[in-house]
């Protein structure tokens, strides 16, 4: 059996490979088109423009939906590795479940309201998307602290303390950078801005302020990486359960069928076991 074929660890997996080609798509797309500059723009500049605009939405779409699936899986597995007298881990899972889908909807505003069109939506995105989900991985590694060393290792547990400062490193970076950018350019409208010549003002803010931003992108695909390990050890399914042997609004009289006595049907999909 292959790696990726153990447990769900293909979710993970997925969302990181998914998530880099899109970034990659979209940068190619938009340099050979001559619609940003080739070094280092922002992340949201290279999918700003038609046509990468319409790949960068629909592919962040898509990891927008493997980065919740990730984060529901990771939620199950939790709860079913803890003890049910665990009041205050059970409380963190929960909220990591839902700071988790909160980030990965901010990537779907990300990637459907471009920063030149609706600046504030985009922004709101943005927010939601890298503000939360930084909450998320505190959260997640608060939990592998408490985890280790019974449920995993503590190599685990460093590693993402190790991507959790990264990702602090990389949103501060770029929060200074860009207030000394926009104050650099007054009156320039600089979300607008997708061109850069070496040595006007705030050039060297803007760079700073690219490489944050792609710095910080990379940390939240790294944090993904530590769950596929994990996620080799779990397997989830889901549980049909039956109301009725038909499907009208009456009673519905006549033969009975042969499968009135089944209440509920199974199929490897969503309900958990570890």
């Amino acid at each position: 059996m292959w790696w990726f074929q153990q447990g769900l660890c293909f979710l993970p997996a997925a969302l990181v490979i998914w998530t880099v080609a899109s970034f990659i798509c979209a940068y190619i797309t938009a340099v050979v088109l001559r619609h940003v500059d080739p070094l280092l723009p922002y992340i949201s500049d290279t999918g700003t423009m038609a046509p990468e605009r319409c790949v960068f939405g629909i592919m962040l779409d898509v990891s927008s939906f493997l980065g919740i699936a990730t984060v529901y899986v990771r939620y199950k597995q939790v709860e079913g590795l803890i003890d049910d007298d665990e009041t205050k881990l059970k409380r963190l899972n929960f909220l990591g479940l839902v700071l988790g889908w909160i980030s990965s909807f901010g990537m779907c505003v990300v990637a459907n309201f471009q920063k030149t069109t609706i600046f504030s939506m985009h922004l709101l995105g943005a927010v939601l998307t890298f503000g939360v989900g930084a909450l998320y991985i505190l959260i997640q590694t608060v939990i592998s602290h408490f985890m280790q060393p019974l449920i995993h290792s503590k190599t685990t547990y460093r590693v993402r303390i190790g991507i959790g400062l990264w990702t602090l490193g990389s949103i501060i970076s770029m929060f200074i950078s860009s207030v000394i950018m926009y104050s650099s350019l007054p009156g320039v409208d600089v979300p607008r801005k997708l061109h850069w010549i070496p040595g006007e003002p705030g050039y060297v803010a803007h760079i700073v302020s690219t490489v944050s931003e792609w710095s910080l992108a990379f940390s939240f695909i790294s944090f993904f990486l530590t769950y596929i390990r994990d996620f080799q050890k779990i397997n989830l399914r889901a549980v049909a359960v039956l109301q009725s042997s038909h499907l009208y609004n009456w009673h519905h009289g006549g033969v009975a069928s042969p499968h009135q006595s089944r209440t509920s049907e199974t199929s490897p999909l969503l309900a958990g076991t570890t």
